[in-house]
Order: C-alpha cells, then structure tokens, then sequence
C-alpha cells in the first residue's frame, strides 16, 4: 500500500516541471551555501577553530560535489547528498564545540527551510528527527555531566558566523516566497481563463457556433418564461417556424460557404426586424424559430410575419451576385394551440410545412385539422411498413379494350390494400404517404412482380395474350435500380417484354436529364411498351414525346367525361388524338362510363377505352371470368 508522501513525492520525480524548479532552486542554494560556506571557513582560520575549519572546508566539498551531480541531472541524489552531509557536520559541530550554546545552531532551520523547498516530505521529516534527536542528545549529555559546554564570548567571530547563517536562511526564504507569489499569481491567471473559457462554453452551449443566435435550448428557456408571464396576464405568445425555400439549390450551386454566408445575413435581417422581447434562433440547416412574447392577437402576428417576409425578400448579396429567396413560416399560438415549447413547436413545423405545400414564401397558422392530418399520415405510414410484411396488399385489373369491337387488349393494374380494420383502401389515399415515406419503392416493386406473376398464370389458364400495364412513380426512376428490377421480374416468370407496358406520368417525363433519357432507352432496349398516363393535364410538349419514344397516350378521364357537354374539351380530346396519330402513337381514353361517349371517342379516331362501361377494377379471378365472357359488340 502506498502512503499519500509516496505518491507526492513519485508525483514530483516523475513532473518534469517540478523537476526543473528543483534543480533551479538547489542550484541558486548551493552557490549561496558556497559564499556562505567561504565567509565562515575563513572566519574558523583567522579564529584557529581548526576542527570547525576542517569540517567547514568537507561541507564545501560536498555541496560542489551536490552542485556536479545536480548538473548532471542527479537532482534527487544531489539533495540527499547535500542536506544529510550539512546536518551531519553541523550536528558534529555541536557536539564538539559550544553544543547549544553554539551559533551553529542556527544551521538547524536554514536546512529545514533548504529542505522544504527542494526535498521529498520523507527526507524532510528525516532530517527534523535527526536534528530533534541531536538536540535531545546534546541536553542529557549536558544534564548528565557526560559532556560540558561552555559559551564562547561573544565577538566578531560569532557575529560572521550568525550573519551567514541569517543571510542563507534569508535567502532561502526569499526564493520561497517569490516562489509562493509567481505561483499565486498563475493560480490568479488560470483561475481566470478557467472562467473566461467556463464562460465561452457557456455561451457555446446555448447559441449556433455559425450565427451566433440563440439555439434551442435557449429559446426553448425564454419560451417557457414568456408563456409563464402570459398565463400570468392572460396574454398570447407566438413562435414561428421559419424555412428558407430552395436553400438547397442556392447551397449546391453557390457551394456551402456561400450557403453559409446566406444563413448569416438572413440572422442579422431577423434580428434587425424583432423587439427586444422577442427571441430569434436558429434551429438548425436553413430553420429558424422566432418567440414573439406579449401578442394581442393573431392580426398582430400576421403583420410583424409580413414584415419578417418582407425583409428577407429582398436580394442578397453573395460572390458578387445578387440572389432572391423567400421564406415559408408556420405559427403557433399560446394558449390556443400548445401550453409548452415542445407542442409549439410540433404545431409550428406543421404549419410551416403547410404553408409549403401552400406554393412556397407565404405563412399559416395551425389548427387542429392540421394535427388531425398529421396523425392520420403517420398511423398510414406505420401501418404500411407493416403492411408489406403482411401481405395485406392486393391487385385488381381495369380492362382495357379496343373502343371499336370490345376485344380485350390489356389489363391495367391497380394496387388495393386490404387494411386489417379500415376494410379496401382505395390508392388515392395511401399512395402520396407512400411516395413521401419512400415505401413506394417497395411497394412497386411488389405490384411489378404480382402482375407479372398472374400475367403468366392468365397464360397459362388459356387467355390469349394481352399486355399488363403497371404504373411507375417518380420516386422509383429517382432510385436508379428500375431496368434491374423490371429485367429480374420478366426473367423471373419468364414474361414476354411485349406483354408488360409501363405508365408514366408527365411529371416524370419532365426530368428530362441525360440519364433519365438513357433509362427509358434501355427500358425500351427490354422490349416493354411505355404509355403516358392522364396526358393532357400536365405539361404536354410535342417534342418530348418524340424524344421519349413512348407507344401510347391515354387521354385523362377528366377530358372524357365531358366529352358530349364540353366543346373545349372536345377539342383537346381530338388535338391530343391526332397529335398521336401523327406520331404512330395509340390513344386509350380513360374514364368511359357512357356508350354516347365510346361512340364519339371511336368517331374521333380513338384506338382503346377504359372504364366503367366496360369494367370496374376486378380481382384477379374476377377478371379472368371477365375475360373468357362475350366480348364487347361492335
């Protein structure tokens, strides 16, 4: 077991610091005990005190002995040396001069002063032992009778002597105290850069390292102390969820220290536009939050966020470029829509997100119709993951028929999710969550290989060959891995490339990048069909068509509908079918609920038709009983 003196003086020997002061200290001692030693040694001459003269000139040795091993880095060995020798000869010196009645005495506490600057606690307990035991011993040898000692008078002798002894201890006690005041004051000094760093962390901990703004565990403090007065004074607080729009853009063309300049600017402009009891923070990326404490009502708030657009409307100005960017703010209101910082800020980041999807550089305050929604989307999200687990997915087949005799020519399938409680839900309900969740991948992945899969069965069964049309989203083509998928499940149950067609939407077809482009060629290269979906309600370009190579258009149901009523939508339906026809392209009306209509449609030059005149989506056993019925007369 180690002893607490063990491990301060291992501590020591091992600091190189305290080493070097040491060795420093032992070093300006030992030039002092020379003098020192010098003055009395020739002073024992001039007296004749020939044994004082003799152990005089062997402490000198010793301490020229202690300063060459000091030097050579033996700073420990030369302490021991150096203060067991001094106190061995002064102890002799005693015993054999005036013992203590001696001047030499006053070697005692020079050497306890030495010791206690440069010595470990064990030495320097040591020597105080030996020197109590020496005295002990001097006094019984004198009581006993063993030993007399007679003073000296007192001359010049004993006044050298005594002063040089005084200026050692002196001096030994100045280097002590300087020692002690340097020390101080680097305490002093550390202390306050312990402070000043305690105080930068601080300061760290709850502001954004970019902006310097509140972060949000601080304005979720400030939040909570101003919802705590307004509860007190029946007032409002307001906190506005604040999101630059295109940001990312700016961020990938300018590159991110422009990104970040930006982010700076936006934080001087909404500080320069709140009050002083108002609290502006960055949340984080392009996000800010803003508290407005003590508001009247949401007329107030309305006309200091148009203020907050109206600041950031105005151009930036970054790598000599002058850059516009709007901002999306959502709000949310104490006590009416959260009592805390926490549900505020849910609410706020709904009505953000709402006032996005609003079309951008506007705000929206929240209601409850909003968390509603929110609940709804994520209870669908979750139970969709579960749902591909499960198998509860499944796909009905709309036919699709040739408009003049009714011979059937394809199948378009459609997914259905038999939900556990909620019974059939219908695609237009669960798909956007899909898209936005990124399930959708999965999920048609899992619609291509089922079609593909009751394809061949159909065949097998004895149906005449037609093709199954499966729709593709846009999240799909994003995720690069299409040709490899659709490849593996043609492969897979050894499909004909001709019987499977892939519809697109128009918005895909606006990405209209090089790679995109090269994909649809090697989709094509497969040997599937490619049709566009509801064509005609989006952007609808003559040139995109030829460069695509798609085979077919199918005509939105919106334009069918009112077909015999509508005279403009009558003139798209046969713009759209004679731009086709001019490209060697088929048309399929979707939507056909009337025989008026499939008449006027096949007048017009109309090649397929879809819908309800002819079938409702069906099951899969459905549409193969369907399929084997008479056929749709001429």
């Amino acid at each position: 077991m180690t002893c607490p003196q063990d491990s301060q003086a291992l501590y020591e020997q091992n600091d190189p610091l305290d080493r070097r002061l040491q060795a420093r200290r032992l070093g300006q001692i030992a030039n002092v005990q020379c003098v020192v030693l010098l003055l009395i040694g020739l002073q024992t001459v001039l007296a004749q005190s020939w044994l004082n003269t003799v152990l005089v000139l062997l402490a000198l040795i010793l301490v020229l002995v202690g300063q060459q091993l000091n030097r050579r880095g033996a700073t420990a060995a030369a302490i021991v040396l150096v203060l067991v020798s001094l106190t061995g000869l002064v102890t002799v010196s005693l015993w054999f001069s005036q013992g203590l009645y001696s001047g030499v005495l006053l070697a005692y506490p020079a050497i306890l002063i030495v010791a206690g600057m440069v010595a470990s606690l064990r030495l320097f307990i040591g020597l105080l032992l030996s020197m109590l035991a020496s005295v002990a011993g001097m006094t019984y040898a004198s009581l006993s009778g063993l030993l007399v000692f007679e003073p000296w008078p007192i001359g010049v002798g004993r006044m050298i002597n005594v002063s040089c002894i005084l200026v050692m201890c002196a001096m030994a006690v100045w280097l002590l105290a300087n020692d002690l005041r340097r020390t101080l004051l680097r305490l002093q000094q550390e202390i306050v850069r312990v402070k000043d760093s305690q105080a930068s962390f601080t300061h760290l901990a709850r502001h954004d390292a970019l902006t310097n703004l509140p972060n949000r565990l601080l304005i979720s403090d400030r939040m909570e102390q101003a919802i705590g007065q307004a509860r007190r004074y029946k007032k409002r607080v307001a906190l506005l969820f604040l999101d630059l729009d295109n940001f990312k853009t700016i961020n990938d063309s300018l590159g991110h220290a422009a990104g970040d300049e930006l982010l700076k600017e936006v934080a001087l402009r909404l500080q320069g536009v709140m009050r002083d009891t108002d609290t502006v923070s960055r949340q984080g990326g392009d996000e800010f939050l803003m508290a407005l404490a003590d508001v009247d009502d949401p007329a107030t708030i309305s006309a200091m966020t148009t203020q907050v657009q109206a600041e950031l409307a105005r151009p930036f100005a970054l790598k000599g470029m002058q850059i516009v960017t709007s901002i999306s703010i959502g709000i949310a209101l104490f006590p009416e829509d959260g009592d805390d910082f926490d549900t505020l800020l849910k609410h706020a980041d709904m009505a953000m997100y709402q006032a996005k999807s609003a079309g951008r550089n506007g705000f929206c305050f929240f209601d409850a119709q909003m968390n509603a929604d929110t609940r709804e989307r994520l209870s669908l999200e979750l139970d969709l993951r579960q749902a591909l687990v499960r198998g509860e997915f499944v796909l009905h087949y709309q036919p699709i028929v040739d408009i003049h005799n009714g011979r059937l020519l394809a199948a378009e399938a459609l997914v259905r999710w038999q939900h556990p409680v909620l019974g059939m839900i219908a695609p237009d309900r669960f798909i956007r969550v899909a898209e936005q969740s990124g399930l959708i991948v999965e999920i048609g992945e899992w619609v291509l290989n089922e079609a593909c899969r009751q394809m061949m069965l159909w065949q097998a069964a004895g149906l005449p060959r037609f093709v199954v049309s499966v729709n593709l989203s846009a999240v799909q083509f994003r995720r690069g891995n299409l040709e490899a998928l659709i490849g593996s499940a043609l492969s897979r149950f050894g499909l004909n490339p001709s019987c499977l067609e892939l519809e697109l939407t128009e918005s895909i077809l606006l990405q209209d990048s090089a790679a995109f482009i090269d994909m649809l060629y090697r989709l094509k290269t497969l040997g599937v069909k490619l049709s566009i979906d509801d064509f005609g309600t989006g952007y609808s370009n003559l040139a995109y068509l030829q460069r695509f190579r798609v085979d077919k258009l199918k005509i939105d149901q919106s334009f069918v509908r009112t077909l015999l009523g509508n005279t403009q939508d009558q003139a798209i339906v046969t713009a759209i079918i004679q731009m086709a026809k001019s490209l060697n392209l088929l048309t399929t009306a979707e939507g056909i609920e009337d025989d008026s209509i499939r008449r006027l449609l096949a007048e017009l030059g109309c090649d397929q038709g879809q819908g309800y005149l002819f079938a409702r989506p069906l099951p899969a056993q459905e549409f193969m009983a369907f399929a084997q019925r008479t056929q749709l007369p001429a």
